[in-house]
């Protein structure tokens, strides 16, 4: 009997063996129309005929030879079904059920087919027997397969989402620049995980007007990346704004905050894919049936909205995508809100510092000069470097260079306000140490007042004062790097550059350390380069590198400051520089000495008549005769003042250039006020009135006494 059965299965398995594809076909029928949930999952193209003809197939090879459940090569179709529903997210379960059902419509099959080959009924039943042992054998065998294959799945598909996520930990916000953190979300999301990603964000985030949550019905967006480039589907480009109705799906995922899985499963795509003022171009809506739209939130504020996308070719979103794109999207929002603030920060800052920094140069005759400042390229923010010129008294200039120690707003401002500082020192005409050492005062005043807790203030600076008269020049460090200087050159040869050799004192802020000043002649047409140390330090070239290319600049350098400006950047600065620089570049002018006149006044009161002559006599020689009589009255009453209340030697001095100046010097260190004099005061009033006929007036110490000066405003030519 044995025998007859196994005889019997063989030709059984023989005559169905032809009709494999229309077997197939009736069990694709019956579990579609008995598994309606597989058309929740828009049927995915899963239960292929190809797929199920294989295990009807394999059924009959066991069915036909006799073989174990163990012996049938399982077909590999079933497999990439079993994968490609772990993919698509269909449940488990649901695959297993369908599997049984279709091994029961085979077995019914069967034995319709084992009725029209015998009428032996003990036969059939001993067959039927066997066959469902064979079935139960082949479906817990081909179910071990089907979840083993669909965890592996799993896991590999959990597996890439910790890699996807940690990739975008990695990759997303590597910048502090907006564009470029959206465009690495888009490059993020665009591998293996969407076929699109369309990034937008508010127009008012990107212009940094204060709003940043939509308040009007349809906010503006503007679309900021996109991967791949706009062709078919979403066709703004990219720098593009657009907006959606307040009635789309997108407007309200913006205004209420909560992200939408979407899902298409008849054509048309919804309107909102393709923004309204793009509907006109021809695409294919058909393109792409499932959606996930995300808002990008951060620290309370809703920036934007980012679009993924999956073309029919894979599978759609799920709830696991979706929660997967909610953290990457939520990593990319921090990342473009840190963009978002460091840029607007940045731009105030550099908005304040640029406003702090001189705009134009105050007409002198000393030097001719030209300035450039840049900020750094790096996230660090706007430091605080600053340069100035300041025209002194008796011809003379000052030129600032100086850094404060920070990054960002507060170093702007501290900036600011040293730089007003040294202005306010300097029109009393200190000397550079002494200039510095109040300077110094100041920056420790400014520490205790802030208390600060990121560490104290500090600042260095250099100051330099050039005299065109004498062609002296006298400068003192507090922790900045020296000038240098380049003298011209001779006979066609390049000028020689040197940096000037003295103590450099420590940085402003730390109190009780002194200043030097150290002084040399410049030849008329030197070069004076002064900086910050962000144009020679940097990691590409170190220091005396640097120096080199600066000399080499310099010595070839041409004669006008502002090329030679640009040349000093092109040549040390990378093109992302790290820190910021401040360069200040004068070429030094020498007075004509028929422009100046000296007269050693005796210390004698009689000798007041014999200045006001000289004055008179060098004015009629200058063409200024229309001065004469208000200067006479100036010399007068300064040299007056020189030999009464000062000390021996008393000279005068007149000093052509954009004004008139008389100056008065004296080996006291006294100096003179104005008072209000009283109705019967004999005295008094010298000095209120050479405050009315100067435009300015004032004092300088130096180490010999003191100069008491006056300018006037030449008349019209």
């Amino acid at each position: 009997m044995e025998t007859d059965v196994a005889a019997f299965l063989r030709r059984l398995a023989q005559e169905l063996r032809p009709r494999i594809d229309s077997s197939a076909d009736t069990l694709l029928r019956r579990m579609r129309e008995e598994l309606p949930e597989l058309e929740e999952h828009g049927d995915l193209a899963l239960l292929t005929a190809v797929e199920t003809a294989g295990h009807v197939a394999a059924f009959l090879d066991m069915i036909e030879r006799g073989l174990d459940a163990a012996e049938v090569v399982f077909p590999p179709e079933a497999l990439d079904v079993t994968r490609e529903s772990a993919r698509r997210g269909v449940p488990l379960s649901l695959l297993l059920r369908a599997y049984r059902l279709g091994h029961l419509t085979l077995l019914e099959q069967v034995r319709e087919q084992a009725t029209r080959l015998t009428d032996d009924w003990r036969l059939i039943d001993d067959a039927t027997m066997r066959l469902v042992a064979m079935a139960f054998a082949y479906v817990d065998r081909g179910s071990e397969e089907v979840v083993t294959a669909y965890q592996e799945e799993r896991d590999r598909r959990l597996q890439r989402r910790l890699l996807l996520t940690n990739e975008a930990s990695a990759r997303i916000g590597s910048t502090l620049d907006i564009a470029r953190t959206a465009q690495e979300l888009a490059e993020v999301g665009t591998e293996d995980f969407a076929d699109l990603v369309a990034v937008d964000l508010l127009d008012s985030v990107l212009h940094e007007d204060g709003t940043t949550q939509p308040a009007e019905a349809q906010p503006s967006l503007r679309r900021v990346a996109q991967l791949p480039a706009p062709d078919k589907a979403l066709p703004v480009a990219t720098g593009r704004t657009h907006a959606f109705a307040a009635e789309s799906e997108p407007a309200g995922v913006l205004s209420t905050g909560q992200p939408l899985l979407h899902q298409v499963t008849a054509p048309p795509a919804p309107a909102w894919w393709t923004p309204a003022e793009e509907r006109e171009a021809p695409h294919d809506d058909d393109a792409f049936h499932s959606a996930l739209l995300l808002p990008l939130q951060a620290r309370g504020q809703t920036l934007g909205l980012v679009h993924f996308l999956r073309g029919r070719a894979a599978a759609p979103f799920d709830e696991d995508d979706l929660l997967l794109a909610q953290e990457i999207a939520a990593r990319a929002a921090v990342s473009i809100d840190n963009a978002r603030r460091y840029t607007h920060e940045r731009l105030t800052a550099l908005t304040l510092q640029r406003s702090l920094l001189p705009r134009h140069t105050v007409e002198q005759s000393a030097v001719e000069t030209a300035s450039r400042y840049l900020p750094s390229g790096s996230r660090a923010g706007v430091g605080g470097d600053w340069y100035d010129v300041i025209p002194l008294s008796g011809a003379r200039v000052a030129l600032v260079v100086g850094d404060v120690v920070g990054r960002g707003l507060h170093a702007a401002a501290t900036m600011g306000r040293l730089r007003t500082a040294v202005r306010a020192f300097a029109d009393i005409d200190l000397m550079p140490d002494e200039l510095l050492t109040h300077l110094d005062d100041v920056v420790i005043r400014l520490q205790r007042e802030e208390a600060r807790d990121d560490g104290e203030l500090s600042a260095t600076c250099l100051y330099a004062i050039y005299d065109p008269v004498s062609r002296a020049c006298s400068l003192a460090s507090a922790g900045h790097v020296l000038p240098a200087v380049g003298t011209p050159p001779t006979a066609g040869a390049p000028r020689s550059v040197d940096f000037p050799e003295m103590p450099i004192g420590p940085p402003l802020g730390l109190g009780g350390l002194p200043f030097e000043t150290a002084q040399f002649e410049l030849p008329e047409g030197s070069l004076l380069a002064l900086y910050t140390d962000g144009l020679i330090q940097n990691r590409t070239r170190d220091v005396d590198a640097a120096r080199a290319v600066l000399s080499d600049v310099l010595a070839r350098a041409p004669e006008e400051p502002g090329e030679v400006c640009d040349r000093l950047l092109s040549e040390l600065l990378p093109e992302q520089p790290t820190d910021d620089v401040a360069l200040l570049v004068a070429r030094t002018r020498a007075l004509d000495p028929e422009h100046v006149a000296t007269l050693d006044v005796p210390s004698d009161p009689a000798a007041v008549a014999g200045a006001r002559a000289f004055a008179s006599e060098r004015l009629t020689a200058w063409g200024l005769d229309e001065l004469s009589f208000a200067t006479e009255l100036v010399v007068s009453e300064l040299v007056t003042n020189a030999i009464r209340y000062g000390r021996p030697p008393v000279q005068l001095r007149l000093i052509l250039q954009t004004t008139l100046t008389c100056e008065v010097f004296d080996a006291s260190s006294t100096a003179p006020h104005l008072r209000r004099a009283r109705t019967f005061d004999e005295g008094g009033r010298g000095l209120l009135l050479v405050a009315q006929l100067a435009e300015r007036w004032g004092t300088r110490h130096n180490r010999e006494g003191k100069v008491i000066w006056a300018e006037q405003a030449l008349p019209p030519a």
